[in-house]
């Protein structure tokens, strides 16, 4: 069963002046994923984020949240999506557990049903032992966690993450994220989380979305965006055998879809000792794993392992985003399902 459709965006367009931030964006996202927004700052993430809340206007295209047009119900979908920014405001001389009753107050819950969930999100967020602290004693890392609980504690379908992790040690960086995903996955949650950070996308984000000057470049799981935006990359597989000659190599190279194979061991009076160690590369134009398995073993040659290089989002992060911004504003954006 395919899964209900939660935001839903088609031709959305947004210009500061000459300055085009958003340029005729189309995307969905379903129920229950969690999506990643990833792009260079000055992409257009945060502003894609604000004309889903409702903060500003499109000058083009349709944006549906939950069913609702957030410019014209704006109040109507704060009540549903909660919103992290990057930086967190809190009354800084109040304890972290006042600052979640306020919100919880702003929304509607009475004073007891608002002090139960207060608490029971400063444990789940791993701030129990702080909810009596002040606000303003609290580190980065420790005003993001409260700020997730103050954006759990209405109980909305959505959270929005913009940048959640800026400013925060790689330990609780993996933490936080941990939290969120953990959070996601139990509670049902949808969670759109806006980023420039490689490993915090790659590490929870089911699907990915990936933004260059305002265009999405493509979106899917790492997989199929891997296909897609690295399609001229060959498949890199190392063997490690017991020794290779050149009938090996030859006959590597003969195989169906490999497109070149050579010895990668630096040492090379290694090359041909029958009792060394060597390491083959193979490039190839699709995975050919069985076949040069298959080939090593019947030549008689001893094979200890065969690796496929995984190429992830710093691969296409080097290609499309460091410095090349000009290149993925020229390609046409690619819908990944």
């Amino acid at each position: 069963m395919v899964a209900e459709t939660v935001i839903d965006i088609e031709q959305l367009s947004k210009s500061y002046g000459t300055h085009r931030a958003v340029d005729s964006l189309s995307l969905q996202i379903r129920r229950g994923e969690i999506f990643g927004l990833l792009g260079p700052n000055g992409a257009g993430k945060s502003t894609t984020i604000l004309m889903l809340l409702g903060l500003s206007e499109p000058d083009g295209g349709t944006i549906n949240v939950l069913g609702m047009n957030p410019t014209r119900q704006p109040i109507e979908v704060k009540r549903r999506v909660g919103y992290l920014p990057d930086d967190v405001g809190f009354y800084e001389d109040w304890t972290g557990l006042e600052n979640l009753k306020l919100t919880a107050r702003l929304n509607g819950i009475g004073e007891k049903e608002a002090h139960e969930r207060a608490i029971r999100l400063l444990d789940q967020v791993g701030l129990k032992e702080a909810a009596h602290k002040k606000a303003g004693a609290y580190s980065r890392g420790m005003r993001q966690r409260l700020g997730l609980a103050d954006v759990l504690i209405k109980r909305p379908e959505i959270i929005i993450l913009d940048e959640p992790t800026l400013g925060i040690d790689p330990k609780g960086i993996d933490e936080l994220l941990a939290l969120i995903y953990g959070l996601s996955r139990e509670q049902g949650l949808t969670v759109l989380l806006s980023s420039h950070q490689l490993h915090q996308v790659q590490q929870i984000c089911d699907r990915v979305g990936l933004f260059v000057k305002g265009k999405l470049l493509a979106e899917g799981n790492l997989d199929t965006l891997t296909r897609q935006l690295l399609t001229d990359t060959p498949i890199l597989i190392t063997a490690e055998v017991d020794r290779a000659d050149r009938q090996l190599l030859d006959g590597l190279n003969d195989l169906e879809g490999v497109q070149g194979a050579e010895v990668a061991t630096q040492d090379q009076d290694a090359f041909l000792a029958p009792s060394s160690r060597v390491l083959i590369q193979i490039g190839c134009s699709e995975d050919c794993s069985d076949a040069i398995a298959r080939f090593i073993v019947s030549s008689g040659v001893s094979l200890f392992s065969l690796q496929r290089k995984q190429y992830g989002l710093d691969e296409i992060y080097r290609r499309y985003f460091a410095g090349g911004e000009e290149r993925g504003s020229k390609r046409t954006k690619k819908t990944v399902k």
